[in-house]
């Protein structure tokens, strides 16, 4: 498609979502039924786990293509939340009570398991309760569907019947992906047992289309003749999927890299049913501080309640939004950059959105092609972004050895008296954010590096350059450049030594903020106390 299909916009943003928006524009437009229903994206979430930092990250991503297809288009769009409640249960999760209850049940639908928490009718039901919850909690907006429901509704009946009448060819499909002991016994067709209610995975007998039920035998050899329909078999993960898109009409899903062979051989399936699969995005997955795949199983990843103790949602929601199809470390150490990274694309939104009336449509359209614009649903939000950054919160915590919010406050008070929890929300997180990762991070692993004679000249030469500073002239530049020039003057090559120094010497640690605006927060007297104790030490 051209810019020409979107005559609102002088360019396209180059930018992931609305490159994605362009294959959902291009679908809808491509698709058999052209009534003007409500572009549909779905999501999938398997509800024998509570929902996770991944399921954020998926529903996240899938809003940010709406976001851009709805802005591009001026059409609308869904997003449907779908939850595989019909699943069987294959294994106990650890993380739940009443083990021994729920062995009792494996191999039933999620939503014919009693609760183990005991507060919902089923295990499908606490589950699909704590993901409407999660997705509620982030804002998201989206419509939920339960698998069960849409099964025993008869909402996939004429789909299910359609299986049916090609269930030869699925086969064909699938078989060959197969071991060589289940290609003989397959089909893309699971009965529920009229007796026990568990999900059975056995040979077909018979099939029959024109009636719209299958024959099979459980394993003591009774035969059964059970409808497809009404909730009384549910399908192959594969097929299931596949006749999702084709039931319901999906226009879009993404699915990340471990799912290429399944969207290839359910796209196959689609297009046998007679459908159109989804305009797709594959994104990659996350690695763990050492470069391995992140597992539940290990447990090498980080929760995001992990996250969320030490960087506000909107960091994380950054970190989702940045190059989806590039492998990314999820540790704790990538908060703090992707903090300042969404920060600072508050901050050039702000800066547009200042612009008077006589900048141009492109110019307009720049807060299209900003994180910040996708992260706030496309308002931003008054109060905003920070006048500190993290890191800078974090040198400060480092330094003044701080485990209470006060003594933040107190530097950020004595640099900007205006500055205050209820004026600056996004402030006021950041700094128990910053309280969280320095207790956490940081204290357990300072060194401090006693400085070379160079090193302890030039210390000595800033502190009595800064002392010689009127007060009118403690602004973060003006204290900048003259760290620079002092680095400069004692031939620091390349300069990121000198300020190596700094850190390593004052704050006992790598890296940190612009060391300009560090002194203007921590104040003159107290840095030259800083760097006299230093060169003593």
């Amino acid at each position: 498609m051209t810019i020409n299909d979107f005559s609102s916009f002088t360019s396209i943003p180059k930018i992931w979502p609305f490159e994605e928006a362009v294959k959902l524009a291009e679908h809808v437009r491509n698709k058999k039924d052209k009534s003007d229903k409500p572009a549909l994206l779905e999501t999938g979430y398997g509800p024998s786990g509570l929902p996770h930092i991944g399921t954020f990250g998926e529903v996240a991503r899938t809003s940010w293509v709406s976001q851009a297809y709805q802005a591009l288009t001026g059409k609308k769009a869904v997003i449907l939340a779908f939850s595989d409640d019909m699943d069987g249960l294959r294994k106990v999760p650890e993380n739940v009570p009443n083990q021994e209850m729920l062995k009792e049940h494996l191999g039933k639908p999620l939503s014919s398991i009693p609760d183990p928490f005991g507060t919902h009718e089923s295990f499908g039901a606490h589950n699909n309760a704590q993901l409407c919850s999660f997705l509620d909690h982030f804002g998201f907006e989206y419509k939920f569907a339960s698998s069960t429901e849409y099964y025993q509704s008869g909402k996939f009946d004429s789909a299910l019947k359609r299986i049916l009448e090609v269930h030869d060819k699925i086969v064909a499909v699938i078989a060959p992906t197969l071991r060589e002991e289940r290609r003989a016994t397959y089909s893309p067709v699971l009965p529920v047992h009229p007796e026990t209610g568990i999900v059975m995975q056995v040979p077909m007998e018979k099939i029959d289309p024109v009636s719209g039920t299958i024959q099979w035998r459980d394993e003591n050899g009774k035969l059964f003749e059970t409808p497809v329909t009404g909730g009384h078999a549910k399908l192959q993960w594969k097929a299931d999927w596949a006749m999702r898109w084709y039931a319901l009409g999906v226009d879009y899903e993404m699915s990340g890299k471990d799912l290429i062979d399944s969207v290839r051989l359910s796209s196959k399936i689609c297009k046998i049913l007679g459908g159109t699969p989804p305009a797709n995005l594959t994104y990659e997955l996350f690695l763990d501080d050492q470069g391995q795949k992140i597992s539940k199983s290990k447990g090498n990843g980080l929760s995001i309640e992990e996250w969320l103790r030490y960087g506000p949602s909107e960091s994380l929601a950054q970190y989702m939004f940045n190059a989806p199809r590039r492998a990314k470390r999820l540790f704790f150490d990538v908060i703090p950059k992707t903090t300042d990274e969404y920060l600072k694309h508050v901050e050039n939104w702000q800066k547009s959105e200042r612009g008077d009336d006589s900048v141009g449509p492109a110019e307009k359209e720049k807060k299209y092609a900003n994180p910040a614009w996708f992260i706030h649903g496309g308002v931003l939000p008054k109060k905003a972004g920070s006048p500190i950054s993290f890191a800078m919160l974090l040198n400060l915590a480092s330094v003044a050895n701080a485990e209470r919010a006060e003594i933040l406050w107190g530097f950020l008070k004595r640099y900007d008296e205006s500055v205050s929890p209820d004026n600056n929300p996004m402030l006021a997180q950041l700094v128990e954010n910053a309280l969280a990762y320095y207790a956490d991070f940081i204290r357990p692993h300072k060194v401090y590096r006693t400085p070379d004679e160079r090193e302890a000249r030039a210390l000595i030469e800033l502190s009595v350059e800064l002392k010689k500073l009127p007060a009118e002239e403690h602004k973060p530049d003006i204290l900048q450049n003259l760290v620079f020039a002092i680095g400069k003057k004692y031939e620091f090559e390349p300069l990121r030594d000198w300020f190596g120094c700094l850190y390593e010497v004052l704050l006992g640690q790598k890296d940190g903020p612009r060391f300009g605006m560090f002194i203007a927060v921590y104040g003159i007297k107290e840095t030259i106390e800083l760097i006299n104790k230093a060169v003593k030490r």
